[in-house]
């Protein structure tokens, strides 16, 4: 933990400082922060690299796969030097390349169980970059169990969804709350599509959240959900309210 700023990182990140709403403070927040970012795909690469780029501290990158030239179309942490090696180690490399100052962790291997708490229960604020209901679960899970904020994405087509859950808050709605039903069918990218812009629109307002949230400034997501519908070039958002019945944070306050 610590109080200061170098003369460097208050060049560095003059221009998030400037925001009276931010200031030192919120740098200083981010840069004691760790996240922890659970996919480095097309939503993970976004949100790492802005993340990197703000300042976060410590950045802990988790993901079993692998880079794969489909990837490329949107996955942006990644580059044609890197098909074939592990998602993490690709992204680590990129993001130390735009920021020496942080340091980042890389987990090559599907979080589960265990190791999934203990990490989660290190993190300030966990984002869900994932691409399958049974991970997104699990994560969501972990969070209600630590009282750690989850920023939750998903992105398919040319549409996208956000929203964060605070269970720290009183009353909070958990992500079992919006999907309240075991065994979702689980619609992927390379089934549906994607435009690969969609991602970065979801990924960067996951981004936003997680450092609003790590800096305590303006409002958060938490208990609303958003769409976007790129399509149509829209948003739409709804109030979410927490499942008494919810069978993971029901209970829970």
């Amino acid at each position: 933990m610590t109080n200061t700023l170098s003369d460097d990182e208050l060049v560095r990140y003059s221009r998030q400082i400037l925001l009276p709403q931010f200031d030192v403070a919120g740098q200083l927040a981010l840069k004691n922060a760790r996240v922890l970012v659970v996919g480095v795909g097309g939503l993970g690469s976004p949100v790492a690299m802005y993340l990197a780029a703000a300042g976060v501290g410590c950045i802990v990158l988790a993901d079993d796969d692998v880079v794969d030239g489909s990837n490329l179309q949107r996955q942006i942490a990644h580059t044609e030097a890197n098909i074939g090696r592990a998602k993490v180690a690709s992204a680590k490399e990129q993001l130390q390349a735009l920021n020496s100052t942080i340091r980042i962790e890389t987990i090559d291997r599907r979080l589960e169980g265990g190791a999934l708490s203990e990490q989660v229960a290190q993190a300030s604020v966990v984002i869900d970059c994932s691409d399958n209901f049974t991970t997104r679960c699990a994560i969501n899970a972990a969070c209600v169990e630590q009282k750690v904020p989850l920023v939750s994405g998903a992105a398919i087509r040319f549409e996208g969804q956000i929203a964060v859950f605070d269970s720290r808050q009183k009353d909070a709605p958990c992500y079992q709350c919006l999907y309240g039903f075991v065994g979702e069918q689980d619609l992927t990218c390379s089934q549906a599509g994607v435009l690969s812009p969609v991602v970065g629109v979801i990924g960067a307002y996951q981004a936003l959240e997680a450092i609003k949230l790590l800096a305590g400034c303006g409002s958060v997501l938490a208990g609303r959900v958003q769409f976007f519908d790129g399509l149509k070039a829209q948003w739409r958002e709804f109030t979410l309210k927490k499942d008494a019945a919810c069978s993971v944070c029901a209970g829970s306050d």
